[in-house]
C-alpha cells in the first residue's frame, strides 16, 4: 500500500527556517510527482511546491519563490521542502501528496496526515 509520511514541522519565529521531509513507500516516487500542499486557518488548501518524477523543473507557488526549495533523495525515497525566511502567513498544516503532474492546478492522488508549521514570535 502506498503511503506518505511527513515530518519536520514545528514552531519558528518570523525570518526563521524549517525543513520538512516526506518519506514515500514503495514505487510512489517513480510514478508520481511529489507535492507539498498547505491549509492555513480559515483558508483554502493551496499547492506550495512540487517536484516531478522525472528531470523537469519544480513548481513553486508565487508567494514562496525564492524562499522555499524542494529537493529529493531517491535512495531514501524522501522529498524535502527547505523553508527559509518564514512569515506568519506561512502558518498552516503542510501535507505531502502524490500528484500526476506538477503545476498550479495539481491535485493530490493521495497524501500524508500532515505536519503543523507555526510561524510566530
Amino acid at each position: 500500500q502506498e503511503k506518505l509520511v511527513e515530518s519536520g514541522g514545528g514552531l519558528v519565529q518570523p525570518g526563521g527556517s524549517l525543513r520538512l521531509s516526506c518519506t514515500a513507500s514503495g514505487s510512489t516516487m517513480k510514478y508520481y510527482g511529489i507535492a507539498w500542499f498547505r491549509q492555513g486557518p480559515g483558508k483554502e488548501r493551496e499547492g506550495v511546491s512540487c517536484i516531478p518524477s522525472g528531470p523537469a523543473t519544480p513548481y513553486y507557488l508565487h508567494s514562496v519563490k525564492g524562499r522555499f526549495t524542494i529537493s529529493r533523495n531517491n535512495q531514501k525515497n524522501t522529498v524535502y521542502l527547505q523553508m527559509d525566511t518564514l512569515e506568519p502567513a506561512d502558518t498552516a498544516v503542510y501535507y505531502c501528496a502524490a500528484v500526476i503532474g506538477c503545476g498550479p492546478t495539481m491535485s493530490p492522488a493521495f497524501s500524508g496526515p500532515g505536519t503543523q508549521v507555526t510561524v510566530s514570535l
